[in-house]
């Protein structure tokens, strides 16, 4: 996890605005690969081990299997059209992929060395260490004070809650992308305050005015 990501994480706990505190046992480069983020409200801590962060409010148990699979996934046709859709051809900024885009984590950082990527899966757990990528699970929602990410593509099968935290983390003109979307998918994007921007093949574009 890098260190600079630490600034924009809240807690699962208690969610915005009580952001969390790092102690770091072992750090390099500005990675975290060891330690714990604390909150200074709830007082409840979350691991980093591995350089993967568990951002899941209580309780917690074992780490449940992801959608992402296993390491590697090469760029692809797909890859190249997550980017296109995210529509972020610049830095500086962070975009998180949560569920199945999350494998696309390494395609997107290199679109512009000023873009961090946040994956958000379990199954990342078990990934490599890739440069300007962020590995976590998180449970409730998305961890991340509102309006602070560039763009967010979600797993539409994470269900409706998941659309709806993607739209309260994004920035104004910043877009959200479903994947696999259902049919509600553009009513929650709209009652978020985002305009569609296209809809077809199961996915889905919007945009915050």
């Amino acid at each position: 996890m890098h260190l600079l990501l630490t600034d924009r994480l809240t807690c699962p706990r208690c969610g915005p605005p009580f952001g969390l505190v790092l102690l770091a046992s072992r750090l390099g480069d500005r990675v975290v690969d060891e330690g714990r983020l604390g909150c200074p409200n709830c007082r409840d801590s979350f691991p980093i081990e591995g350089g993967f962060a568990d951002l899941r409010a209580p309780p917690r148990g074992d780490i449940p299997p992801g959608l992402v699979g296993a390491p590697p996934v090469q760029a692809t046709e797909d890859s190249d059209r997550l980017v296109a859709l995210l529509g972020v051809v610049s830095g500086p900024g962070t975009v998180a992929l949560v569920g199945e885009p999350a494998r696309y984590a390494s395609a997107v950082t290199a679109t512009s060395d000023d873009i961090h990527v946040v994956g958000v899966d379990a199954d990342l757990r078990a990934w490599p260490e890739a440069p300007g990528v962020s590995r976590l699970v998180a449970a409730p929602g998305l961890p991340f004070f509102g309006s602070t990410l560039r763009a967010v593509a979600v797993d539409g099968r994470l269900g409706a809650a998941w659309v709806t935290e993607a739209a309260r983390c994004v920035v104004p003109r910043g877009r959200v992308v479903v994947t696999r979307a259902t049919e509600e998918a553009e009513d929650v994007l709209r009652t978020a305050g985002l305009s569609v921007l296209a809809a077809e093949a199961e996915t889905v574009v919007a945009a915050r005015g």
